[in-house]
Order: structure tokens, then C-alpha cells, then sequence
């Protein structure tokens, strides 16, 4: 690892950890040039499938779309960046899990709006207003009567 400051690639390890529920592990390292010390991440570099969108149209799966997806939703609700990310690397497990060279975008929308459920009921029904494209006040009330009994279900 090439040190930030000096450049130099005398570098060693000082600390490591589990990051990101276990999908990460962050490396305390000091350069032994100029005695600085810096954090470095390493994650497992894995394939994930192609992503089939509703117009068959196939691309690369984008973590960062997934991301923007949530926070889209979740803007102005009191949630931590932290739940947030806890969130995506669960919807990238599943994704890795399936085993699947391709998945349908109809499936990760439905993981989505899973985790938005759990998360917060609000943001749960702005997402779900775009991605089933509600057209009108009833199909507002419909979702909501839908999260109203799944709510009461989980109570019982």
C-alpha cells in the first residue's frame, strides 16, 4: 500500500477491524518513510449480475443508483447514514446470494421498498409512488392501507 503523504510503499498495519457489518475491513496503517498514519478498506471484489430493466434493456448493476435510490426517499426523514448503509449491503448480499448471471429490476425494487418498509413508513410510500407510478390520491391510500396491515400484522 503506497503511503497518501510520501508516496512510499514502506507501509505495515498497525490495527484491523470489521467494517460494514463484516463486509469490509478497515486497516490502521503507518508509513515507516515518514511515520504517518492513514485508514485503508478492503472489500471482497465480487461480480454482481446484470441488471434487466422493465424495456429488456441489460445493464451493470450500480451500487450508487441503488444509494441515490434510497436517500431519494429517505430525504428530510431522521435516518442515519449508517441504516442507510447497513441497508444497501443487505440488498447486496441478496443480490450476490441469488447466484443469478441476471435479475430483473422488478426484483431489487421489491428488496427496496422491503428495507424502505422496515426503515421508515414514509419514505416506504415516496418510493413506492414512483416505482408503481401512482397516478392518483387512491392508489396513495391503498399502499397506505396495505403498510397499515402489514404493520398491524407484525404487532400481533
Amino acid at each position: 500500500m503506497r503511503c497518501p503523504f510520501c508516496a512510499s510503499t514502506d507501509t505495515k498495519v498497525v490495527d484491523s477491524r470489521f467494517a460494514n457489518e463484516g463486509d469490509q475491513v478497515r486497516r490502521r496503517r503507518e508509513c515507516l518513510a515518514c511515520q504517518e498514519r492513514f485508514t485503508t478498506y478492503e472489500i471482497a471484489e465480487l461480480n454482481f449480475p446484470r441488471m434487466v430493466k422493465r424495456n429488456a434493456i441489460r445493464e451493470s448493476f450500480n451500487e450508487e443508483k441503488l444509494r441515490q435510490g434510497l436517500l431519494r426517499a429517505l430525504e428530510k426523514r431522521p435516518v442515519s447514514m449508517e441504516i442507510i448503509e447497513e441497508a444497501v449491503s443487505r440488498i447486496k448480499r441478496r443480490l450476490r446470494a441469488l447466484g443469478e448471471r441476471e435479475v430483473q429490476t422488478k426484483v431489487l425494487g421489491d428488496w427496496i421498498m422491503e428495507e424502505l418498509r422496515q426503515i421508515d413508513h414514509v419514505a416506504y410510500v415516496r418510493f413506492a409512488s414512483v416505482y408503481r407510478c401512482f397516478e392518483d390520491v387512491s392508489a396513495f391510500e391503498e399502499e397506505i392501507q396495505r403498510l397499515r396491515q402489514v404493520h398491524e400484522e407484525t404487532l400481533c
